[in-house]
């Protein structure tokens, strides 16, 4: 148990917060509209004045609630037990108070363990001055702290599945750094073996045939350049070594292998790969992200694209980038989301962001739904 609360206090806040938006500002205009509604129509308010000053005053804290989660609740709840303990007026007796909740909401959802156990410490302090100025029954403090537990536990609720949704993408992004190891760590041995080979047949011929000697130091020159490029984009991977899957067994791909993807399956669309450009010299890792981004885009239009006839491949290649590009003829929307929320299309941009490149995803403006992606040759950090 004191483990437990020690977590919960050492809890930091979540990362990222969202700053306010033009949303935050309609939800204030709103309530202020339902204050002065409320004010004009009800009859039954004892302190009006009090009332209503306290309400329209407090409400600006909402556009903190997120990037300042205990001020914006500690304002109001600190003015409410002064007012209540200095006049006996209860400055919360308007409905729409109710946005009080919003902030405790906002409170356990955006804030670290010490600012909720503030929080809390002030509410129970507001609670008691309520009962001290008789504006709270004894026999309603249970339900008023029902109320403010209720508020704060859907913040936490909402806290934690955000946490898990973070993990998920997390677990994602390192299983295709993962295979992304393992693809440049298969090239860099490649180039390292061709390496030991040269520099062995340069040995064996020094004394008789210099030139060959020369030659082979050449070779060796070249294929350093190419490993040392390599392994440029290898340290910028997160690779784990405990708890991950068995490596595949199954060869590097590579742009010549595009070519499989075409043609007609079993069932679902046709597949039209068209390849541009001079792809010689493109580097490994590079040629590889190309083919897992086009196969994962042929995959997922096969399996969401409704009542599509067709998809096309394209690679075209410059002296600096290839460029690829997936679109079928489909239903645009239907079943497909439009942002980059599927693990597959974040493992998409993952790989491509690793490279240096980058890649999008969403639909036409009339049918059907297109990837893009450009990665720069070398498969260099930019």
């Amino acid at each position: 148990m004191q483990g437990l609360l020690r977590s919960l206090w050492d809890e930091p806040r979540p990362p990222q917060a969202p700053r306010r938006v033009w949303r935050d500002w309609a939800l204030v205009g709103l309530l202020a509209v339902a204050i002065v509604l409320e004010a004009v129509f009800r009859t039954d308010l004892q302190w009006r004045p009090i009332s209503v000053i306290f309400a329209a005053a407090m409400l600006p804290t909402l556009l903190w609630r997120r990037t300042r989660p205990l001020p914006a609740v500690a304002v109001p709840v600190v003015l409410s037990v002064l007012v209540q303990l200095l006049t006996g007026a209860d400055p919360a007796e308007m409905g729409s108070m109710a946005y009080i909740l919003i902030l405790l909401y906002a409170l356990s959802r955006w804030g670290s363990g010490r600012e909720v156990a503030a929080g809390l410490v002030l509410i129970t302090a507001a609670v008691l001055a309520g009962v001290a100025s008789g504006n709270i029954l004894p026999g309603d403090v249970g339900g008023a702290f029902a109320v403010v537990f209720a508020g704060m536990t859907l913040g936490g609720t909402f806290r934690y599945r955000a946490r898990a949704r973070m993990r998920e993408l997390d677990q994602v992004k390192l299983l295709e750094r993962e295979q992304l190891a393992r693809d440049l760590h298969d090239t860099v041995a490649h180039h390292v073996s061709a390496m030991a080979i040269r520099a062995q047949a340069g040995i064996a011929t020094a004394a008789s045939d210099p030139g060959a000697a020369v030659d082979a130091l050449r070779v060796i020159e070249a294929e350093a350049s190419r490993t040392l490029a390599e392994m440029r984009t290898m340290v910028r991977v997160l690779r784990r070594d405990q708890g991950s899957p068995a490596p595949e067994l199954a060869p590097n791909p590579h742009l010549d292998d595009l070519r499989q993807l075409a043609g007609r399956g079993r069932v679902g669309p046709a597949v039209d790969v068209r390849i541009d450009g001079d792809l010689d010299d493109l580097s490994a890792s590079v040629g590889a992200a190309i083919f897992r981004i086009a196969q994962e885009s042929v995959t997922n239009a096969r399996r969401h694209a409704r009542h599509a006839t067709r998809i096309e491949v394209r690679v075209a290649a410059d002296d600096t980038s290839v460029r690829l590009r997936v679109s079928d003829d489909g239903d645009s929307t239907a079943g497909r989301p439009v942002t980059p929320s599927g693990y597959g299309l974040l493992g998409m941009i993952e790989r491509a962001g690793l490279l240096g490149g980058t890649c999008e995803a969403g639909p036409n403006p009339g049918r059907g739904w297109t990837v893009t992606a450009e990665l720069p040759r070398t498969g260099a950090s930019t």
